[in-house]
């Protein structure tokens, strides 16, 4: 399989990493190969079965901001990422994309750590996407909370949705 992936170009040198270290790194670990152009950003990623999937979202992680440590955790069994798309909520409208990517991430970072917090997982706001990485289980619950905000709901509402969320029943 091979898939041609576009990341913004202020992310192309932490693909790559000192020396080509991250992209051998992501190449090795997934069996892989990752050709980069490093003037258009075009990530050609060939391989074969589930380590050809991890290397694309690997590759995708990094380009929406992820640092490749935390992207790394998509080597894991159980990681996934998913990227949500700002404009289903708002529109082509800028200043509304704006203000729902400002929802999300809370003054001074706050809902964007509540979240990841309560759901176990990473999450990254860069230009119009929500790219959220995070173990099958808590996947959902931290998709359902973002999209709570992008929805234009409250903080609380999301914090409300969380701490029910959070509370599992005994049962038998």
């Amino acid at each position: 399989m091979e898939e041609d992936v576009k990341i913004p170009e202020e992310r192309i040198a932490v693909l790559i990493g000192e020396n080509g270290s991250i992209k051998r790194k992501i190449a090795r670990e997934t069996k892989t190969s990752i050709t980069v152009d490093s003037h258009t950003g075009d990530v050609l990623i060939e391989g074969e079965g589930e380590s050809f999937f991890k290397a694309r979202d690997i590759v995708k992680a990094i380009g929406r901001d992820f640092s490749p440590e935390r992207a790394f955790n998509l080597l894991k069994e159980d990681y996934l990422l998913k990227i949500i798309e700002i404009p289903e909520f708002t529109g082509k409208n800028a200043s509304a994309q704006k203000a729902r990517r400002g929802r999300v991430i809370g003054r001074h970072g706050e809902a964007r750590k509540e979240i990841e917090k309560k759901t176990n997982s990473f999450i990254s706001v860069h230009g119009k996407t929500v790219a959220i990485i995070a173990k099958v289980a808590d996947l959902e619950k931290a998709i359902e909370a973002v999209k709570i905000l992008l929805q234009g709901s409250s903080h609380e509402t999301m914090e409300n949705f969380l701490e029910r969320k959070g509370k599992t029943r005994f049962e038998l």
